[in-house]
């Protein structure tokens, strides 16, 4: 029987953890210390270990080091909390097989506890990664942080199904979601790797130099073009064409753009010869574009062409799971940019962080943290150095929305949480941050029914 051993020292969280296991046909031990799981790891062998990565008397990581070291084929999983992503990240270094974040329900954990236990190959602990780790590691080489929240997983799930595919794809989403790290995310994943990845802000071309500047131009073919320039589409050529706020097109380009994507064929200005391109196209838009087709502001036919496939790119109030994980992924961007290092953000930034409501996304954040670190004069980022208006901040997004027990609306705030997760009351706990039981007790105190 697979034995497990669980490391946790939340005695009602541990207990109900290893509850669920053993009704899964598991054998399972819970100790609640470092001190315990020592003693139970000399002479005993644990097909897997379930470990918190901070603990009474000492650290998940020194457990990882201590199992990787006597038995490297015992996979190991630790549990973390949003303030601690940078001891996980240094986990999966160590060889841990993965970490999940807490709070997680059981049954959340029980196909990774799957995986990790049919994951059967022995390789240094330096390199012992899984898939999914290496993978995550060459997202974010490209700039692109693979979240834990459901909406992060959605979005990765689309960018890996439409990645491989020659579609031509619609990135929807709010300033600063990172909406041109979504499309360089399906290039690199995708079969035209090898090729130009080309980036156009269709906002900052003037009208008068759009067409020599999608389609180039030949010298003497205009007042001001004293050399040959390549356009856009020919230097993306075997490539991606990154069109960003597609919405800010003059609709006299919006057609010679139709033409060109139907024909795949481009005419220079000046030039009487055309030239064969092969590229795919990814658009994105903070713009509703379907409005704008009814609104005779945008052509219908070219919306099409362009949204074979769509994705909408989630803001950052709706993934506050992944805050933090993004929050240390931009300090070690700005520790390398800046030469200093800063390790990680105290508690009072961290609590400021989570109280802020985010307008400008991840743009927003990634600024944020580079100024707080050229102003960080110790190890880590303390309140002081933050922006006013995010010191200040008292109530994170969800709770100024679902503050549930702390607002006279309680009864409306359960129904537009409802609302918002379709009737699913899990993920409307969730919203409200409350656990399961308790909603069900305050759909009953109000008579409410679904």
């Amino acid at each position: 029987m697979t034995k497990i051993l669980i490391v946790e020292d939340d005695v009602p969280f541990g207990t109900m953890l290893k509850t669920f296991l053993i009704k899964r046909d598991y054998e399972v031990e819970l100790v609640f210390s470092g001190l315990e799981a020592f003693k139970k790891l000399k002479g005993n062998f644990f097909n897997l270990i379930l470990s918190d990565v901070r603990l009474p008397d000492t650290s998940g990581l020194d457990i990882l080091k201590q199992v990787k070291l006597e038995n490297a084929g015992t996979q190991v999983i630790i549990m973390t909390s949003y303030a601690e992503i940078s001891m996980a990240v240094e986990a999966m270094k160590n060889g841990a097989f993965d970490y999940v974040s807490k709070p997680f329900r059981p049954e959340s954990i029980l196909q990774t506890i799957k995986n990790a236990l049919t994951h059967t190959e022995v390789q240094p602990i330096v390199e012992q990664k899984t898939e999914k780790a290496q993978k995550s590691a060459s997202l974010q080489g490209a700039g692109f942080v693979k979240g834990v929240s459901e909406a992060a997983l959605k979005l990765s799930d689309y960018i890996e199904l439409v990645a491989p595919t020659n579609m031509s794809v619609l990135i929807m989403g709010e300033s600063g979601t990172g909406k041109e790290q979504v499309a360089k995310s399906i290039h690199k994943q995708s079969k035209r790797v090898g090729a130009p990845f080309i980036a156009v802000d269709c906002g900052a071309i003037p009208r008068e130099l759009a067409s020599s500047e999608f389609f180039g131009h030949l010298k003497g073919s205009f007042t001001g073009a004293i050399n040959d320039k390549t356009g856009h589409f020919e230097a993306a050529n075997g490539g991606t064409l990154f069109l960003d706020e597609i919405g800010n097109l003059s609709y006299e380009l919006q057609v010679q753009l139709l033409r060109a994507l139907q024909e795949r064929k481009i005419k220079p200005v000046g030039s009487n010869n055309e030239i064969h391109v092969d590229i795919r196209v990814i658009t994105a838009t903070n713009e509703d574009l379907a409005q704008a087709v009814k609104d005779g502001e945008f052509r219908e036919d070219l919306y099409h062409r362009l949204n074979e496939f769509s994705i909408k790119v989630p803001a950052l109030k709706e993934r506050k799971e992944d805050l933090m994980l993004f929050a240390e992924y931009f300090l070690e961007e700005a520790n390398a940019e800046l030469e200093k290092n800063v390790i990680g953000f105290t508690e009072s930034a961290i609590e400021a962080f989570k109280n802020y409501n985010w307008p400008g996304n991840l743009r927003e954040l990634k600024n944020m943290v580079k100024r707080a670190v050229l102003l960080t004069q110790e190890d880590m980022i303390p309140l002081k150095v933050l922006p006013h208006e995010i010191a200040t901040a008292t109530q994170s997004n969800a709770e100024t929305e679902y503050g549930l027990f702390k607002n006279k609306n309680e009864e409306q705030l359960i129904l537009d949480a409802l609302e918002k997760a379709g009737g699913n009351k899990s993920k409307a706990a969730r919203l409200l941050s409350i656990d399961r039981k308790t909603l069900y007790n305050k759909l009953k105190q109000y008579d409410i029914k679904l």
